[in-house]
């Protein structure tokens, strides 16, 4: 039996952990793949406070050698589903492995829809980003392309052009989808330009094995199109993986946990954290916030009822 079972090894799990251990809980870990999240695909971060620059994978060796040596106890599984009965909760794992915790922190974070190109995965921080905020600066004065067409892309979009030398806008349906105030801004800047009715198909390698374009086939003609480019925004969606608790804590219509600040969920001692959560802004510095606000509300639901 545990204090505290977080569910997710990222930014937000990983500080949940820390700040239990901090606490005198006894704290569990479960991963489904390597820890670290999202963040491990930025090869710079120079966004974090106090750091003037690090990989995703620096922060994230870090944070985990920081939370084993406070004691934490890690588990690489996947969590199947959560159980809240007599006063405990029990989390199921694939491998029918059972764990029993007073309280539960589930951090899972979100998935970035991807394009499907071959070889995209391995393009992942080698020229491919998903965040303007992270990862615009590294392409200062170059060409990049965003792929989407609602306000996330948009944005983004509107964040690289304050630094990019050009932005080339990817838009596989006949028109963009995001708000029309969005869209003025982006597109009065001389340096943006767009297409819509195109499907990216396929990514262009230079001789270091970086991105220096995509192919791109236009949908109503059919013609192919090589677009230069020195990096790629996808920006087409983030995919929560939260069914399997959704008996436990409300999901909005976008499968994101529905709670607010406080991190709180319709179940006692069910707390969540990180992206997974429904909010306005996604960064390591809020995934963090999470994991801190969560573990002391799961410290202090565990005290009250000792």
């Amino acid at each position: 039996m545990y204090d505290i079972i977080v569910v997710g090894g990222g930014p937000a799990g990983m500080t949940s952990a820390l700040y239990g251990l901090r606490n005198g809980k006894s704290v569990l870990v479960i991963e489904k793949t390597g820890f670290g999240g999202q963040i491990t695909h930025s090869p710079k971060v120079e966004n974090y406070p106090g750091t003037i620059s690090m990989s995703g994978n620096e922060f994230a060796d870090r944070t985990l050698e920081q939370i084993l040596h406070q004691g934490a106890e890690i588990e690489i599984n996947t969590v199947t589903s959560v159980e809240s009965a007599d006063g405990k909760k029990i989390v199921h794992t694939e491998d029918g492995t059972d764990f029993e915790a007073l309280a539960v922190i589930i951090a899972t974070g979100v998935k970035h829809r991807m394009l499907g190109l071959e070889g995209e995965d391995e393009m992942v921080g080698e020229g491919i980003s998903f965040c303007a905020v992270c990862d615009g600066d590294f392409y200062s004065d170059r060409a990049v392309c965003v792929a989407g067409g609602g306000n996330s892309a948009l944005q983004e979009a509107i964040l690289l052009s304050d630094k990019c030398s050009r932005v080339t806008m990817l838009q596989d349906l006949p028109h963009f989808t995001g708000e029309k105030r969005l869209q003025d801004v982006l597109f009065s800047r001389m340096n943006v330009s767009a297409h819509t009715g195109v499907k990216i198909t396929g990514l262009l390698k230079n001789d270091n094995g970086g991105l220096r374009g995509v192919t791109v086939l236009h949908t109503d003609s059919g013609a192919e199109e090589e677009i230069p480019c020195d990096g790629l925004f996808v920006a087409i969606g983030l995919i929560p993986e939260n069914e399997p608790f959704a008996d436990l804590a409300d999901l909005n219509r976008y499968g994101y946990f529905d709670s607010d600040e406080n991190c709180l969920t319709k179940t006692e001692g069910i707390f969540v954290a990180g992206d997974c959560r429904s909010k306005y802004v996604r960064q390591v510095a809020t995934a963090i916030s999470d994991g801190a606000t969560a573990a002391l509300a799961a410290c202090r639901y565990i005290n009250e009822r000792s």
